[in-house]
Order: structure tokens, then C-alpha cells, then sequence
């Protein structure tokens, strides 16, 4: 059993910048990704990273706008994000699989809904 906290989400401006952490409580051998849910909308895919951190991915609204890496020592996650736009307002949730065969660009595919998921940080984008 992982278990996912998420922190760094609140209120900015449009144009500024956020970083959001996840901490797992356990060594994740497993890529890990962020996903978000906006009101009134499905939860989708935003990032997702390979175990060993060589491999990324990203919806398209997000590309050159954000950055995930990970630090396996401390079993984080991190999400970067700059120039945020009212758009990107959702809470954030990250996610890891289930197990060692859970690949980021599996994570990627669509519909990913397996694995261990945190509660969430609210991103709030201001116009």
C-alpha cells in the first residue's frame, strides 16, 4: 500500500508560477503522473514521469509551460508551473501504479484510473 500527499497548490495571478510536491510514503517503483479536475469536468491527464525519471510526458496545453521530475531518495514528485493560466485552475492529484510494469506513457494513454492516487491540491489561476 502507497500512500500519495500532495502540497503547494493556492490562489495566483495569471503569469505566475507554482510548484507542487507529492510525497509517497513508500519507494515507488512505478512511473508517477499528475492529473487534474477541473469543476464540472472529467479528471484528465496532465504529467507523468518513468521510474527513473528519463522519460516525460504531457497533455498538450501544458507543454513548455510545465515540468515534472522526481527525486526517488526522497520518493517525491514534482510538478512545475510556470505562466499559469485561468484555464489550469482544477484540483491536482498525483498518481502512481500499481506496480513496477506501469508505465508513464501508459499513464498517458487515456483513461488511466488504477493505481494509488493522493487526495489532491487546489491550483486556483486569477485573471
Amino acid at each position: 500500500q502507497v500512500q500519495l500527499a500532495e502540497s503547494g497548490g493556492g490562489l495566483v495571478q495569471t503569469g505566475d508560477s507554482l510548484r507542487l510536491s507529492c510525497v509517497a510514503s513508500g519507494r515507488t517503483f512505478s512511473a508517477m503522473g499528475w492529473f487534474r479536475q477541473a469543476p464540472g469536468k472529467e479528471r484528465e491527464f496532465v504529467a507523468s514521469i518513468s521510474v527513473a525519471g528519463s522519460s516525460t510526458y504531457y497533455t498538450n496545453s501544458v507543454k513548455g509551460r510545465f515540468t515534472i521530475s522526481r527525486d526517488n531518495a526522497k520518493n517525491t514528485v514534482y510538478l512545475q508551473m510556470n505562466s499559469l493560466k485561468p484555464g489550469d485552475t482544477a484540483v491536482y492529484y498525483c498518481a502512481t501504479g500499481p506496480s513496477r510494469f506501469t508505465t508513464a506513457q501508459a499513464m498517458a494513454a487515456g483513461g488511466y484510473d488504477s493505481g494509488y492516487w493522493g487526495q489532491g491540491t487546489q491550483v486556483t489561476v486569477s485573471s
